[in-house]
């Protein structure tokens, strides 16, 4: 049973905040979710992603293959084709109850309640969920939505660059596979119930919100996705503890690390979750207050 999880939830990490769908684009002169950075030294590209996708996404935008073909160095949250089954077999135990506890015993008894019938509905009976912690049940939740959706990591823009950097690019990480689950442990019982609720509530309307998503993101429309994005905290206050440490925590570190790209001697092009680039915490802004050269194009 968890064997099985651990890909995709490694892959639907990434997504826990800001799901897109996106499709064929056709205009070149539309702005993009793609930013250049730069110094007195190289350029850095940032390239809003999408880590499930279809096939008709392809292919993106001419400017968007440009500014990959004029890096020398690929940078990913994680390189998803380097995952050693061992190390994510240990991580994925961070997700299950110790033997003494129970999900039952860490949520209220409301949600308890949603979350068993949600989850009878799919064929999936008490006994198979009761180990598993909020967090990953809301992966579960997710990751069962998008399926419905017909979305697949395969097409992901990570796995798309990726594949075309082997053996061509270096290729970097932006975080490590330990910080992605650390930042899930570090999330309160208070905020990891939170969280499932969101998921339960949004799953009915999930389609609708990521064909919103879509037209914003093909736009280049910043304001308009962090809008859509800000939804679930203006619903729950309580997200925004979330959103901090998943999001606004998150940002500040690759900022960090973007910086130390900023001082090579070639050009880097970065690939981070769409909901990274947006917003006054965003990464773009952080760069910029800092003195660089920042330009959406």
């Amino acid at each position: 049973m968890r064997q099985r999880w651990i890909k995709p939830l490694f892959l639907l990490v990434f997504l826990l905040i800001c799901s897109l769908y996106i499709s064929e684009t056709s205009s070149q002169e539309q702005k993009s979710f793609l930013w250049k950075v730069q110094s007195t030294r190289n350029t850095v590209y940032l390239l809003g992603s999408v880590h499930l996708l279809k096939k008709e996404i392809y292919p993106l935008q001419r400017k968007i293959e440009e500014a990959f073909d004029r890096s020398g160095v690929l940078v990913v949250e994680a390189d998803v084709t380097r995952l050693d089954p061992k190390i994510l077999q240990k991580l994925m135990e961070t997700a299950f109850y110790p033997e003494n506890e129970t999900l039952e015993s860490h949520l209220s008894p409301e949600t308890f309640s949603l979350v068993k019938n949600e989850f009878a509905e799919i064929g999936l009976p008490v006994e198979l969920i009761q180990k598993q912690k909020p967090w990953l049940l809301a992966l579960t939740i997710s990751a069962l939505s998008y399926v419905k959706m017909g979305l697949d990591s395969t097409y992901g823009i990570d796995m798309y660059f990726l594949s075309k950097a082997q053996g061509k690019k270096k290729i970097l990480e932006l975080e490590s596979l330990e910080e992605q689950f650390q930042f899930l442990s570090q999330l309160s019982d208070r905020e990891q119930e939170s969280l499932l609720l969101y998921g339960l509530k949004s799953k009915n309307v999930i389609e609708k919100e990521t064909n919103q998503l879509v037209q914003a993101w093909l736009a280049g429309d910043v304001r308009g996705m962090e809008s859509i994005l800000n939804r679930g905290i203006q619903q729950d206050p309580q997200l925004s503890s979330v959103y901090e440490k998943m999001i606004d925590e998150r940002n500040r570190k690759m900022a960090l690390r973007i910086e130390e790209f900023l001082a090579a001697g070639e050009n880097y092009f970065v690939i981070v979750g769409a909901g990274h680039l947006v917003g006054d915490q965003g990464i773009p802004e952080i760069l910029r207050r800092k003195g660089y050269s920042v330009e959406q194009f």
